[in-house]
């Protein structure tokens, strides 16, 4: 210190650069006495952010002090409190700041003076005052050993805190690690819909699935719904199942419209899939392979015609198909034209094969639609299929060797009418226009209703 230190306001104090950690728990630091100066006027303590630093420590609100000249401890004021001995050149003083229960205590060479200080404030910063000419203090923050054994203070702490944790009351099954495990697995597989993992889990571990199995089904078939871009029939499978939800969430019922107009967009809602000449992959309840050309109900007396054109190349062979088309999420099947080349070999079928062909692929037809509920082996993301259980994967069968350029073919138109508005109907353009002006109606009526909404308003842009 180099001032006049005539009166306390020539003191002046300095502060670490930054608080005392949170997460430390225990913080210890010393400051040496390397000459007590004049009248060896000195304050070792805490302070706060925004404290007066032309102040000792412990003078000023939020401030905290252990001062040389008396052995005072001062708390926030002027006044202070008999707390320890006077220190003086050779001293190293110790403050520990213990986290744990909010307390300090001071050091003298190495002994304990006691707590001086509760109910301390977070983010206190390390303070150390001079006021006289001559004083030199020299600290430590742990650049040196300390002369008080602060790790063996810290173990007695340790030992505190886990006898405390061994105390808690807690119940026998309860405080298992191994249940509470099992629990945290189970609500994870009821959360995502595995049905027949969480029941089979259940019985295993001797607990109880806290959701129906039903309501787990739904949930997930209103979610598939979601996932394969139908949003239509995923907002009337929730009005079914779940009546008043979508009521009580007028801002939930919203944002699953505006979803409904984007797939609208896209081609893949219902709505807009009944109106188009064309129908993408994922208009059918489940998608099937392209090679899947003939109805369960069709027999070779209705309307199937074989063309058959050899040529040096190849040749032509025209199925007749099935179009399915939908209104409110019933779906009702109409002929159409399917058509593949081969450009290897020629193809030649009588009505016998046909006949073979046709059971069969009604067959694939029968076991797609007999997985309604089914959901975990079949994945979907906006209407292509993932499934291993019934031969496909990916949409594709494990037949992959049979008419692999008529599937290259029927994949490049497929995604040719993707990419065109609404599937390229022109009735379906209109309704989607009607439809989005229903949804800004809608919208108005929210803002009128229950007050402006911004996450709404983004949704619309």
């Amino acid at each position: 210190f180099s001032g006049h230190g005539k009166t306390p306001k020539d003191a002046a104090s300095v502060r670490a650069t930054h608080p005392i950690p949170a997460a430390c728990g225990i913080y210890y630091f010393e400051v040496k006495i390397v000459s007590k100066g004049r009248d060896g006027y000195m304050g070792i303590g805490l302070s706060a952010q925004g404290v007066n630093m032309n102040r000792l420590p412990g003078w000023d609100k939020h401030s905290y002090g252990y001062h040389g000249d008396d052995g005072h401890s001062f708390c926030s004021s002027g006044t202070g409190q008999p707390y320890g001995p006077t220190f003086t050149t050779g001293d190293v003083i110790g403050c520990c700041v213990n986290l744990i229960n909010n307390t300090c205590f001071y050091t003298k060479n190495g002994h304990s003076l006691g707590i001086a200080f509760t109910d301390l404030p977070p983010n206190l910063y390390p303070t150390v005052g001079l006021q006289t000419p001559g004083e030199v203090v020299d600290a430590n923050f742990g650049q040196h050993p300390f002369v008080f054994d602060i790790e063996d203070y810290m173990r007695e702490w340790r030992t505190k805190i886990q006898a405390q944790i061994d105390r808690f009351p807690i119940g026998d099954r309860e405080g298992e690690w191994q249940t509470m495990i099992q629990k945290m697995v189970s609500s994870y597989l009821v959360h995502h819909g595995y049905c027949a993992t969480a029941e089979a889990f259940a019985r295993s571990t001797d607990q109880t699935v806290l959701e129906e199995l039903a309501s787990i089904k739904n949930r997930q078939r209103i979610q598939k719904l979601v996932l394969a871009g139908r949003m239509g029939e995923a907002i009337e499978t929730t009005q079914q199942l779940y009546p008043s939800l979508l009521e009580r969430n007028p801002n939930l019922l919203f944002a699953l419209k505006v979803r409904q107009f984007i797939e609208m967009v896209n081609g893949t809602d219902s709505e807009v899939r009944c109106l188009g000449g064309h129908s993408p992959k994922s208009q059918d309840s489940y998608p099937v392979s392209p090679r899947s050309f003939s109805s369960p109900s069709m027999s070779p007396s209705h309307g199937m015609n074989i063309h058959n054109l050899a040529t040096g190349k190849g040749s032509s062979t025209h199925f007749a198909g099935f179009e399915s088309s939908c209104s409110n999420g019933v779906i009702s099947n109409k002929a159409h034209q399917s058509y593949c080349h081969s450009k290897h070999t020629t193809t030649s079928l009588n009505v016998p094969e046909l006949n073979n062909l046709n059971v069969s692929r009604s067959q694939q037809v029968n076991s797609y639609s007999s997985n309604d509920v089914d959901m975990e082996t079949d994945h979907y993301s906006n209407g292509v299929a993932e499934t291993s259980s019934n031969g496909f994967l990916n949409g594709s069968s494990k037949h992959d060797h049979e008419m692999e350029e008529c599937d290259t073919e029927m994949e490049v138109d497929s995604s040719q009418l993707r990419r065109q508005l609404c599937g390229g109907s022109q009735a379906a353009i209109e309704r989607m226009i009607h439809f989005g002006r229903e949804l800004q109606a809608m919208s108005e009526q929210l803002r009128r209703e229950c007050g402006k909404n911004t996450v709404n308003k983004k949704m619309l842009k």
